[in-house]
C-alpha cells in the first residue's frame, strides 16, 4: 500500500508547493493537487485556486522522489494533443514521478457550465474515450494519426516520449459497480472507484467494494502490468490506531493505494489544517 496526500486548499501558491515539499519529508508516497477552474460567480477572499500544471511543475523542481499529480484531469473540456504535451514536460521535469487521473469532470465546477462546455455525460463519456486513445498514441514517440467522433488528427509525432514506460500511470475515475464504467479503467493502469445510491447520490465505497473490484479486474484485463486501486478518504491523524485500523481493512481489500483527502464541499480546508495533517503522517496499516 502507498500513501498519497490530495492538497484540496486555496492559500499562497509558495505555501502550497512547501506543503508537498513537506510531504515527502515526513514519508508521503504521493501528492497530488486538485484540477479545478472554479470559475465562482461572487469570489470568496482566499479563494486563490492555481493552475494544476504549474503547481505541479514547482512541486516537481523541489522533490525527489514522491510521486505526483493532479485529481484529477477532466478530459472532455481539455484539447488531448496539449495534454499529451503537458504530461509529457512534467513526467520528464520529475524525472519519471507523474501519475495521470483522469474522468469526466465536475460539471459544477463553472469550467463546464459557466463557459459553455459540453455537460451531457454521454458526449463526454465519447470525448474521454477519444482523448485516452489520442494521449496514449502520441506519447509512444512515434508516427500517429486519429480520426473519431470528436476529434480528427492528421499524421504527427510528438517528441521526446514520457520518461515511463510502457507510459505514464493513467488512472481513471469509474463508478462502481457500473461495468461500462469500471471496463474503461482496465484498459488503463488503475482506477479511482466510486460508488452511487440508486437515486444517483454518492454512497460510500466499502472493503467488500474493492474485493469485487479487485476480481473484476483480475477476471477482465488482459495486460499483466501492474494496476492500481486508488481510495480517496480520510483518517484521523491524531489518532494513528484509528486511522491503522480504516486503512488497514482496505489494504488486505486489495486497495494499492490511500488518497488522504480533507476536501469538504462547504469550505476549503485552510493551510494550516492541511499541514497539520501532512505532519502527522501516513496512516500506514499493512
Amino acid at each position: 500500500m502507498r500513501y498519497g496526500f490530495i492538497i484540496y486548499t486555496a492559500g499562497d501558491i509558495n505555501a502550497i508547493v512547501d506543503l508537498a515539499v513537506e510531504a515527502e519529508a515526513v514519508g508521503w508516497d504521493g501528492v497530488f493537487y486538485w484540477d479545478g477552474i472554479f470559475l465562482e460567480r461572487h469570489a470568496q477572499a482566499g479563494d486563490h485556486i492555481y493552475d494544476p500544471w504549474i503547481v505541479l511543475a514547482a512541486i516537481a523542481a523541489r522533490t525527489t522522489t514522491i510521486r505526483i499529480g493532479s485529481v484529477l484531469t477532466p478530459l472532455p473540456r481539455r484539447r488531448p494533443w496539449k495534454v499529451a504535451r503537458e504530461t509529457v514536460s512534467l513526467d520528464r521535469l520529475s524525472r519519471g514521478r507523474l501519475i495521470f487521473p483522469v474522468g469526466l469532470g465536475f460539471v459544477a465546477d463553472g469550467g463546464f457550465s459557466r463557459v459553455g462546455e459540453i455537460t451531457d455525460r454521454k458526449t463526454r463519456a465519447e470525448l474521454l474515450d477519444e482523448s485516452l486513445e489520442i494521449i496514449t498514441g502520441l506519447w509512444t514517440g512515434q508516427p500517429f494519426r486519429f480520426t473519431g467522433t470528436h476529434f480528427h488528427l492528421d499524421e504527427m509525432t510528438f517528441l521526446p516520449p514520457p520518461v515511463q514506460s510502457p507510459r505514464i500511470p493513467i488512472w481513471v475515475a469509474a463508478v462502481w459497480p457500473f461495468e461500462k464504467s469500471i471496463r474503461r479503467a482496465v484498459r488503463y493502469d488503475g482506477v479511482l472507484p466510486e460508488a452511487r445510491n440508486s437515486d444517483g447520490s454518492a454512497a460510500e465505497i466499502k472493503p467488500a467494494d474493492i474485493v469485487a473490484i479487485k476480481r473484476y479486474v483480475t477476471e477482465h484485463r488482459a495486460s499483466s502490468t501492474a494496476f492500481d486501486i486508488a481510495l480517496e478518504g480520510q483518517t484521523p491523524g491524531h489518532d494513528r490506531v484509528k486511522s491503522k485500523e480504516i486503512v488497514g481493512a482496505f489494504g488486505e481489500a486489495g486497495l494499492t493505494w490511500w488518497l488522504e483527502s480533507l476536501f469538504d464541499p462547504a469550505r476549503s480546508a485552510s493551510l494550516d489544517e492541511v499541514r497539520t495533517r501532512i505532519r502527522q503522517g501516513p496512516p500506514q496499516g499493512n
